[in-house]
């Protein structure tokens, strides 16, 4: 059986060494950055022009833009500065991901002719702790003495409106009330789970508490195929977990192109993830030999026994607490209702990050930060780059191997709109150094209106598509088409090499016949 450890939704009263477990020198000093335990709340002096609730990613944005601009600001964070980001998301999975790469390398490394030694093992503890020990350095650049540097006066406790300009902070060392201008509801989104039998009963994790495994489980039920699922899984995969991945709908990732889904189930095949999709009638309960989850996947029976469930399905709004009610701040279990600008039905409150996306990334929290800043504090747009949400061009990239990234439309979101596409796709098996990578498992496509060049979507499987995705997102953002990218040098040998020829295909395609013959009596009467 696996040891784990779990975050604790401790009172602010408890010692701060509780909120984050293990208990190791990493974490303490996670801790002392991001929710200090001699952290005095400063005395409120005067109007804040804004107020900032919540301390992830779109309120951190928010409140150091807002002070560099010389707003006066304030920031209350109840539990963790840095947010899901930093302390349960991106930073501790990307360590996770990365290392159980670096095993899958080493494996594989024999078709490179790279001989390794029987016996070679790796030590999951020692992958954990890597991974706390890097998050406790990049925690420093959320600290609350770094925004305190900043010019943010930063409270640390829980936060209630009061009124229509106040807000009362209750935190360890007293209350406070601050009174604002405008303010900002940014506290985020929390992990749910679905209604399964005996789930609760049994026990889970959600990306909120794996993170505090020291031991790794030899069998792991993941629900839910989607972007935090597919990526975990594989990454117990490989570490030698069996994994049973679970999922309601046909294959894995059902928002993506299903080709492109395919190549990554086929990678995690390979790792010893066993799909278990289209799952119907799951139930969960314990076991003498662990958790039983039962159900029925494409017409066939299973009874899978895991040592942990792992739930990755779902996200809900952090409302609870904010008294929203009483400033006319609307919201259901999708979150707080905003308008274009960000705007919530209280003119005076704004909102960003997952409390009110249904892009829940934290580059969309950053985006979506400066749509606030610009909306909030100026009259008038003061060159920012953002007006409202709709002007935002959003690329997302899910963290598997191979990658897949998007930016955009897809070809049926374009047909939906009415738009004419071409589509056009090139596989990375033709791309010289995918091929001596030996990451030739993937591709680029694009999606032009039809009688331009104007690039509508893209979508990148490969081993860096979260990389290489952003030609085509600055591409569509500048306003620039496919011929522009057809001109544009690419170094050789890369693998981003793909972005162009996916593009010359546009360009061949529109070399008609009529122009060929054209030049070719051209260049007849040019030899006379």
């Amino acid at each position: 059986m696996s040891t784990i450890q779990r975050e604790q939704s401790a009172p602010l009263s408890l010692p701060t060494q509780s909120l984050v477990m293990p208990d190791d020198e990493h974490n303490r000093t996670l801790v002392e950055n991001v929710h200090p335990s001699d952290w005095m709340n400063p005395e409120p002096d005067g109007r804040y022009n804004m107020v900032v609730i919540g301390a992830g990613t779109a309120g951190l944005v928010t409140a150091v833009i807002a002070a560099g601009l010389g707003a006066k600001v304030a920031l209350i964070e109840r539990h963790l500065m840095g947010g899901d980001c930093l302390n349960v998301g991106c930073v501790p999975s990307k360590g996770l991901i990365r290392a159980a790469n670096a095993w899958a390398q080493l494996r594989d490394a024999s078709v490179f002719g790279v001989r390794i030694p029987p016996g070679v093992r790796h030590d999951f503890g020692e992958v954990m702790a890597r991974m706390r020990r890097l998050r406790a350095r990049i925690s420093r650049t959320d600290s609350a003495h770094r925004y305190k540097s900043l010019g943010v006066d930063v409270y640390i406790g829980q936060a209630r409106f009061t009124g229509q300009d106040t807000v009362a902070v209750e935190g360890p060392a007293g209350n406070r009330t601050v009174t604002f201008v405008k303010a900002a509801v940014c506290t985020g989104a929390k992990a749910s789970a679905p209604a399964i039998p005996g789930l609760a009963e049994a026990g889970y994790l959600t990306n909120e508490t794996v993170f505090s495994l020291t031991e790794l489980p030899a069998r792991i039920g993941v629900i839910g195929a989607g972007p935090i699922g597919c990526e975990l899984a594989q990454a117990f995969a490989r570490f030698g977990s069996h994994v049973s991945l679970i999922e309601t709908m046909h294959g894995i990732m059902p928002n993506e192109d299903r080709d492109a889904a395919a190549l990554v189930h086929q990678s995690m095949a390979r790792d010893g993830v066993t799909v278990l999709c289209c799952g119907k009638d799951v139930t969960v309960e314990q076991s003498a030999a662990g958790k039983r989850l039962v159900l029925d996947s494409h017409d066939r029976h299973y009874d899978v026994t895991v040592d942990e469930i792992l739930v990755g399905v779902g996200r809900t709004p952090n409302v609870d607490g904010l008294g929203l009610e009483t400033i006319g701040v609307e919201y259901d279990k999708s979150g707080v209702k905003v308008n274009n600008r960000l705007q919530t039905t209280n003119p005076r409150i704004y909102a960003a990050g997952d409390i009110c996306s249904r892009y829940k990334f934290t580059h969309a929290a950053d985006a979506m930060a400066q749509i606030v800043i610009q909306n909030a504090l100026f009259p008038h747009p003061f060159g920012l780059g953002y007006a409202g949400m709709d002007s935002l061009i959003m690329p997302w990239c899910t963290f598997t191997d191979p990658e897949i990234a998007h930016v955009g439309l897809y070809e049926a979101d374009a047909k939906q709109k009415g738009m004419e596409v071409e589509t056009y796709t090139y596989k990375l098996d033709e791309v010289d150094r995918a091929i001596l990578d030996g990451e030739e498992d993937g591709f680029a496509r694009i999606h032009i209106q039809k009688g331009t060049d104007k690039i509508l979507g893209a979508t990148i499987v490969a081993a860096h598509a979260g990389d290489m995705i952003n030609e085509f997102s600055v591409a569509m953002k500048a306003g620039v088409g496919a011929k522009t990218i057809a001109a544009t040098i690419h170094p050789y040998p890369t693998q981003a090499e793909v972005n162009k020829k996916v593009v010359n295909l546009w360009r061949k395609a529109h070399f008609t016949a009529r122009t060929r013959l054209v030049l070719t009596k051209l260049f007849a009467w040019m030899r006379r």
